[in-house]
């Protein structure tokens, strides 16, 4: 389903024009912190193709995706922070706590509590848990100025590597995607072990 989307919106992008091709790099930059199965990794660094054959400019498009990323990360900011409550329990009266992850917040929240805007600065590189981040850091009221910063940050190297990488392989951009699968799956893996050292240390302790 994800492959067919990222076919779609390819399809799509390659018969608009500049300027609007410009809009659709926004807006899945945008949604790709609200809506996580949106592919918006893999789009960029298609954006980085793009620029190499100068159907768009490069700095353009890493403005652009940067700018989106960080709107959409406070997007989810904004809702932890209007509705951490209701997040935390679980409560079935806010129709938008439908389509947010909950299952890791509580971990995320740890993170927080230890490295604070730490795990914000990394959020771009922490393959499935940027929402749940953003999510944290709105319900945990972290600083919005160091919110935004981190967030700048973290957005302008990331999408900048996957412009580079797009640029680099040209033709063979989607090869990025297969990458970026392994490297999410490594990711979790490194949550996942870091989690499992963490409670066994906190028994051996006891």
């Amino acid at each position: 389903m994800i492959e067919q989307f990222t076919r779609e919106i390819v399809q799509l992008i390659q018969n608009l024009p500049p300027v609007s091709i410009y809009l659709v790099f926004f807006l899945v930059a945008y949604f790709e912190n609200v809506i996580p199965p949106i592919p918006g990794d893999v789009l960029v660094a298609f954006g980085g193709y793009l620029a190499a054959e100068s159907v768009v400019g490069l700095i353009p498009i890493l403005v652009l995706t940067t700018v989106a990323s960080v709107l959409g990360f406070m997007s989810m900011y904004w809702i932890g922070h209007r509705w951490g409550a209701q997040i935390e329990q679980k409560q079935k009266g806010v129709r938008v706590l439908r389509f947010i992850p909950v299952k890791y917040l509580n971990k995320v929240r740890l993170w927080m509590q230890q490295w604070g805007v730490g795990v914000v600065l990394a959020n771009r590189f922490l393959a499935g848990t940027r929402s749940v981040i953003s999510l944290a850091a709105g319900l945990g009221h972290t600083r919005i100025s160091s919110t935004v910063l981190c967030s700048t940050i973290s957005s302008v190297l990331w999408n900048g590597i996957l412009l580079g990488f797009g640029w680099v392989v040209h033709e063979n951009w989607k090869l990025i995607g297969e990458y970026l699968s392994i490297y999410g799956k490594v990711i979790l893996g490194m949550v996942v072990l870091y989690v499992l050292i963490r409670i066994g240390i906190h028994y051996y302790r006891k």
